[in-house]
Formats: structure tokens, C-alpha cells, sequence
């Protein structure tokens, strides 16, 4: 088992867990989160906190996981934020569509999943916020899977403190070889 699945988990305050039939549902200032309680996996509140037992190593220890994540969602929420770098690259919010402007002959158009708030700041500035950690990073990941940044200029969307590592170019790499 592992050593974190072994270590009781604290419910903060405003954070409730019921169990229904074979999954926990969380409810906190956020919003609900449903989980599936996994095969041989048993859970037991115990003095305010989440007791899980039983499975192998790995299920209970996936599953202590899951259910931290659910905590933490319930909670203070997941965020993600991008950033767009480029002459003209802009994102605007139109409705619950996102529109960007990435250097295309045409705007792309990107519709949030349900459950996933997507706003706007500054208009080169995306933040993606929700309860799943998952879904969270998967509209993130899809909306920079548009133009993701590229090695010799940079420019695309990135996450906000991402490094991109940078090439030299042709140029650079001509002058270097001249005076060799």
C-alpha cells in the first residue's frame, strides 16, 4: 500500500463527503464533485478525516489521489493560465466561445467544456479554472495545442512560466561557422 493512501486525509472546513451507493460525492464552496469508489477499495470517515483501505498498492494510492484532487476541487478550485506571445496574437471572449487571433487566415474558435470556466485577461492572457483537475488541464492543453510556441521566435501560447528553449536560427548558426 502506499505511504500516502496510508495517512488519513482532513476534510476542510466546508468540505462534506456523503456516500452513495458505490461512489463519494464532495460538496464545498466550489461546487459538487462525484467520485466511483474503485473495486476492493473501502473508505471510512474517521474524527473528520477520509480513512482508505483495502486493494493493492497502487489502486488505493491512484485512488487516495483522486480523492485529494476531489478535496482540493471542492475546496479552492484548479486554475490554469496561458499566455499568447506574438504580433497580433489576441483571445477574446465571446459568449462561451473563446476566440483567438493566432496569425491564421482565420480566427479559431474553441468551445469550454461543461464545468470549465474560461476567461479572458488582458486580451494575450487565458485562464482556464474549474473543480476537475483533469478537465482543467485538458482544456488547456487543447486550447494550446492551437499554435504551441515555437522554437525560434517564440511565439505561440504557452503556460504562464514555461520555459520554451530557444534555437540560434540559420543566421547565428552561418556567423558561428565563419569564424571557426
Amino acid at each position: 500500500m502506499s505511504r500516502l493512501a496510508k495517512k488519513p486525509l482532513p476534510l476542510p472546513r466546508g468540505v462534506e463527503v456523503k456516500k452513495e451507493n458505490n461512489r463519494l460525492v464532495f460538496s464545498g464552496p466550489k461546487g459538487t464533485a462525484p467520485l466511483a469508489i474503485f473495486p476492493g477499495v473501502t473508505v471510512e470517515t474517521v474524527d473528520g478525516a477520509l480513512k482508505i483501505k483495502g486493494g493493492s498498492g497502487r489502486t488505493v494510492g491512484l485512488f487516495a489521489a483522486l480523492v485529494r484532487n476531489a478535496i482540493e476541487g471542492v475546496n479552492r478550485g484548479f486554475r490554469k493560465e496561458l499566455e499568447l506571445s506574438g504580433v497580433g496574437y489576441k483571445a477574446v471572449k465571446d459568449g462561451d466561445i473563446l476566440r483567438l487571433s493566432l496569425g491564421f487566415s482565420h480566427p479559431v474558435e474553441y468551445q469550454a467544456r461543461e464545468g470549465v470556466l474560461v476567461t479572458v485577461e488582458g486580451g494575450t492572457r487565458i485562464v482556464v479554472e474549474g473543480i476537475d483537475s483533469q478537465q482543467v488541464g485538458q482544456v488547456a492543453a487543447e486550447i494550446r495545442r492551437h499554435r504551441p510556441p515555437e522554437p525560434y521566435k517564440g511565439k505561440g501560447i504557452r503556460y504562464i512560466g514555461e520555459v520554451v528553449r530557444r534555437k540560434s536560427g540559420k543566421v547565428a548558426k552561418a556567423s558561428l561557422g565563419a569564424k571557426a
